[in-house]
């Protein structure tokens, strides 16, 4: 690999503002803020709206806004 051209590529914790849900993972992602984590070490922080924990797909909370039928117009005309 041609050296100083490769991003940095280190260990990031990641955390969702709307549960308290975070997870450290390796990213090149730049970051000011700073967090400890389990292990005692400092690794930079990364800020998300939204991960697997709080997306309403992933915690089976998922609604279909239907206003015109729509829905249950392909129901009827394709099946279940």
């Amino acid at each position: 690999m041609k050296p100083e051209i490769h991003p940095n590529y280190r260990e990031v914790v990641f955390q969702d503002l709307s549960s308290d849900f975070a997870f450290l993972t390796r990213s090149t992602i730049k970051s000011d803020e700073t967090i400890k984590w389990e292990d005692g070490n400092e690794y930079p922080l990364i800020k998300l709206e939204v991960t697997s924990k709080s997306h309403p797909f992933y915690t089976g909370k998922h609604k279909i806004m239907d206003t015109s039928g729509r829905v249950d117009k392909f129901r009827r005309r394709y099946g279940k």
